[in-house]
């Protein structure tokens, strides 16, 4: 691992992500409903799960941003104690701002998870870029670490990792591990914002 990745890895104090091709492989399912209409699904992948609740045990806040809104985003941020759910916002950076303003960190102490085109101003801006290996070309280049592992197979999981192994916690992890012993993690309030409500409130 170049020890520069390390160093911002260290750094970290919050992670942010893009929902569709990051927290899934970037496949929207939609399946017909009873009243004629249809219902889109998401999957998500255990090992990012994993990987985000951990870091929560640790203190190091998780949100996404996401293009689309979506149900099942909301609720897989909820149940993954992450603190932000930004919804809608092709536009990345205005919710960037918004949440290092609320939660009071440093762009140099937060991580952000892009694979295409809109992710790219929120990458510039944070200290710790990464993209999963399906990314677009655009994405990489801006990117100071690349993923092994596709969006939805477990690239999240990896920058989860990193994080924690740079800031010197899997030691602690390990010890969880080998005495199935895995503290609870505190109840956190997730702020929710979607777009379609956000831009009416700021017209």
């Amino acid at each position: 691992m170049d020890k520069k990745i390390i160093e911002k890895a260290k750094k970290i104090e919050l992670l942010l992500m893009d929902v569709d091709g990051v927290l899934t492989d970037g496949k929207m399912y939609f399946i017909p409903q009873a009243n004629g209409k249809t219902r889109e699904f998401k999957a998500f992948n255990a090992l990012d799960g994993i990987g985000v609740r951990m870091l929560a045990l640790f203190n190091i806040s998780c949100g996404i941003i996401t293009g689309r809104e979506s149900e099942d985003a909301e609720e897989r941020a909820r149940l993954l104690a992450m603190k932000y759910a930004y919804q809608g916002f092709l536009s990345k950076i205005k919710p960037l701002e918004e949440i290092l303003k609320d939660s009071g960190i440093k762009p140099e102490n937060t991580a952000y998870i892009g694979d295409d085109l809109t992710d790219i101003p929120a990458l510039r801006k944070v200290g710790l870029a990464c993209a999963p290996k399906n990314a677009v070309k655009e994405v990489k280049e801006v990117a100071h670490f690349i993923t092994e592992k596709a969006g939805g197979e477990g690239a999240v999981r990896e920058v989860c990792d990193l994080i924690l192994k740079s800031r010197g916690h899997w030691k602690k992890v390990m010890e969880y591990v080998e005495t199935a012993h895995w503290p609870a993690i505190e109840e956190r309030k997730i702020k929710i914002v979607k777009y379609s409500q956000y831009s009416k409130t700021n017209s």
